[in-house]
């Protein structure tokens, strides 16, 4: 199949269009635009600035890709947002700034990636989203680019899934495999780790950490870290409630390991023992051989004692800000 480009859209003649390529009425490109082999833009898309698509992507009505323009503090006119391949955005979709999405992601209506970060002290600065492979983001969505803290990035890994108006803030890392339910709030910087699920209309506090494998329950305020493979419930009264039971064992961990869990619950969250003496416990107890998961919540522990507030990542929170060097951009322009 020939590429079809209707009467009725503009693309500017410097674009670099592949083959096999379908761009519907209303459309607009611009002369800084990439769009790969097969890809279908259905209508009234706008693409302007530095913009790059893979193949194969379907693109609906009324989407925006690239510059974002909201003003001359929020501008990132010269970045490039990058789209890769399979993805498939649903109406009035928003992905602009110096975004790189990966390959096989969905995108509901109204999704926007991207944007400005609200944070008071960005300054414009080229921050930017990294989003890996296989994710659904469903209605609403928006997931903010870095500010100028850490390294300027927030990044969402793969095979995620982020239901309807969830909000993922500047400079989040949202690991992979993780459910995040409608109207889950994430402030900025925070970390949410390998198949954990947050439930409905939780908010997690910034510099907060959510555990592997930890179950937030729905409403939950998560003011300080929740540790793996945990049960976190409570809005006033945090409660480490008990073992992930069900997601251990979906995720196919030994009935033996889950049993050192349980008694780890205990000691931490219900005998408030030591730390030192728990470890010393467990090592005389495996003579020296912690498993896995273990060591994993009890690290936890030890890291988020060594900040303030329940929160380990606040540790970080005063390190200066980053120093771009664009090297990404500079190994693509080469």
């Amino acid at each position: 199949m020939q590429t079809r480009i209707s009467p009725l859209a503009h693309v500017d003649p410097r674009a670099q269009i592949a083959a096999n390529v379908e761009i519907g009425p209303f459309c607009v490109i611009g002369p800084d635009v990439t769009i790969g082999e097969g890809t279908v833009l259905e209508s009234h898309c706008v693409l302007n600035g530095r913009v790059e698509i893979g193949s194969q992507n379907r693109i609906g009505p009324q989407c925006y890709l690239g510059s974002d323009t909201q003003g001359p503090v929020s501008s990132q006119t010269q970045a490039t947002t990058r789209l890769g391949d399979r993805n498939v955005l649903f109406p009035r979709v928003t992905i602009c700034g110096r975004t790189t999405i990966g390959d096989g992601n969905q995108f509901f209506d109204n999704t926007t990636i991207g944007r400005a970060p609200q944070d008071a002290g960005y300054k414009g600065g080229p921050t930017g989203v990294l989003v890996g492979n296989d994710n659904v983001f469903r209605e609403n969505v928006t997931i903010h680019r870095g500010a100028e803290k850490e390294d300027g990035w927030t990044r969402v890994g793969h095979r995620n899934y982020l239901m309807e108006n969830s909000h993922v803030a500047h400079n989040c890392w949202v690991h992979d495999n993780i459910m995040m339910a409608n109207n889950v709030a994430l402030a900025g910087h925070v970390h949410v780790h390998d198949r954990a699920i947050i439930g409905g209309n939780a908010a997690v506090h910034q510099f907060a950490s959510v555990g592997t494998l930890a179950f937030v329950a729905g409403i939950a305020r998560v003011t300080v870290d929740a540790p793996p493979y945990m049960m976190f419930t409570g809005m006033e009264d945090v409660t480490i409630a008990t073992i992930n039971l069900i997601g251990l064992r979906r995720s196919g961990v030994s009935e033996s390991t889950i049993k050192l869990l349980r008694k780890a619950h205990r000691l931490l969250f219900r005998e408030f023992k030591k730390l030192a003496a728990i470890r010393e416990s467990f090592s005389t107890e495996l003579d020296g051989i912690i498993p896995l998961e273990l060591a994993t919540l009890l690290n936890s522990i030890e890291y988020q004692q060594k900040g303030s507030s329940g929160r380990g990542r606040e540790q970080i929170r005063g390190t200066p800000a980053f120093h771009y060097t664009p090297t990404e951009e500079l190994r693509h322009a080469a």
